[in-house]
């Protein structure tokens, strides 16, 4: 199928021929015709599966016929749990959009209320809002409704998980009966089923491919660590690699974020932090970086698990494991875009057996174990009744592990001993690297 037979405006098929997009993925070719024939849709998609443009595309096609309602409110309203994909939505639906005359806002917390209020008293295609914010201006009467025609709720379990599902109802509540709503979310069950059946009339079903079919570009790998240092080690290792282009690593809290991009500054990577404590200005000009290839390293929390679409990114590194099997699925994701190979590894120490059981069963495979000679861990890990860590390999008949790093199993010295296991523990700490 090609995106003419969808039944998009040339306009629209001249933007995306330019950006190079010639067939739509699995979740545009469900989502985009029964958008254009006016239906509520309730879809399951996750991130990097093309979800922004199956909602903005059928979008921006009505917006290609004037509005019979003359306001200078939003005609299309997308609701975004974080700033990040907030931001990512709007450049899209400008990129997509850029033979149309369009305009396009985000309404965001950390930006200018003085800006905001210039940008809302002037005519509005698309607004883009995180709901917090966009409460703050409907509070103040600077937000009118009365020409909308589409509402956009992107990732809705984040959004639910983030404890907007009130302000979410709230903002439904107060656009017109008439609007079509599109519902995209990684998961259909629960409070999100209970959502769409307040929110959406009559809607479509559409769920894509499997998380395993989402991710076959992907390479998963484990690496068991002792500690703190040693897996600031393996990560140093990691990102000396040749194959490495630019990589997201993750880490559990702010702090660590902060701490661990200092740490790799000083050893002189090109690194940077982001996390929710920094300020919008600040996070719009990592992203940039990142984007410009400035940056090689971005160390964030899960504020950025949602909204990075760079295709340059090789590597995603979990530092630190995330707290649920969604997160880890939205963050792998970030590697391996657009048909791109991609590695994903996770450091990971025996208290983390439990999580690592419930993501492989997820994702519905199992992550293979890997080590790097000279850092193999001291401790074993024993994972579904086979013990792993200290060379021995999760792969059949102890067979060598491969990946794109080029990682092997580590040569054992004349009598067993490890040459990891043959430093003393001194030596070892002689290699810890200053957080």
């Amino acid at each position: 199928m090609t995106f003419e037979q969808l039944g998009l405006t040339p306009t629209l098929l001249k933007a995306l021929a330019d950006s190079g997009y010639t067939e739509p993925t699995s979740i545009q070719a469900m989502a985009i015709p029964e958008a254009l024939a006016g239906h509520d849709l309730m879809a399951s998609a996750q991130t990097g599966t093309g979800k922004t443009a199956a909602f903005m595309l059928p979008s921006l096609n009505r917006i290609c016929t004037p509005s019979a309602v003359r306001s200078r409110g939003p005609r299309v309203l997308v609701l975004a749990p974080t700033r990040e994909l907030a931001t990512q939505v709007a450049d899209a639906a400008k990129s997509y959009g850029k033979y149309i005359r369009l305009s396009v806002m985000t309404l965001l917390g950390g930006m200018s209320y003085y800006k905001q209020n210039q940008m809302l008293a002037k005519p509005i295609d698309i607004m883009v809002a995180t709901p917090g914010r966009l409460m703050d201006q409907m509070a103040r009467g600077r937000v009118d409704f009365s020409r909308l025609e589409v509402l956009v709720l992107d990732e809705a379990d984040r959004m639910l998980d983030m404890g907007f599902i009130d302000d979410v109802r709230r903002i439904a509540a107060e656009t017109p009966d008439s609007r079509q709503t599109l519902l995209f979310s990684a998961t259909l069950d629960g409070q999100i089923g209970v959502l769409a059946k307040q929110l959406l009339k009559n809607p479509k079903l559409i769920q894509a491919s499997a998380i395993t079919e989402r991710h076959e570009h992907i390479e998963q790998q484990l690496f068991y660590s002792d500690d703190y240092a040693h897996k600031n080690r393996m990560l140093q290792h990691v990102l000396r690699g040749t194959e490495l282009r630019q990589a997201v690593v993750f880490t559990a809290t702010k702090r660590d974020a902060d701490d661990l991009a200092v740490s790799l500054q000083s050893e002189g990577f090109s690194a940077a932090a982001l996390h929710g404590d920094m300020n919008q200005s600040m996070r719009n000009r990592t992203l940039m970086n990142l984007r410009r290839g400035a940056l090689k390293v971005l160390v964030a929390t899960d504020v950025a698990a949602r909204g990075i679409d760079v295709q340059n990114i090789s590597h995603v590194i979990n530092f630190d494991l995330p707290r649920d099997t969604e997160n880890y699925v939205h963050r792998i994701g970030r590697t391996g875009r657009a048909g791109a190979s991609g590695l994903a590894i996770s450091f990971v120490s025996g208290k983390d057996q439990n999580m690592v059981r419930r993501i492989e069963r997820y994702i519905g495979q199992r992550i293979k174990t890997h080590v790097i000679p000279g850092m193999e861990p001291r401790k074993q890990a024993v994972r579904a009744g086979r013990t792993e860590g200290r060379g021995r390999s999760s792969q059949p008949n102890g067979a060598r592990p491969v990946g794109k790093p080029g990682f092997k199993r580590h040569e054992r010295r004349p009598g067993g001993a490890s040459q990891t296991g043959a430093q003393s523990r001194s030596q070892r700490q002689n290699n810890v690297v200053p957080s």
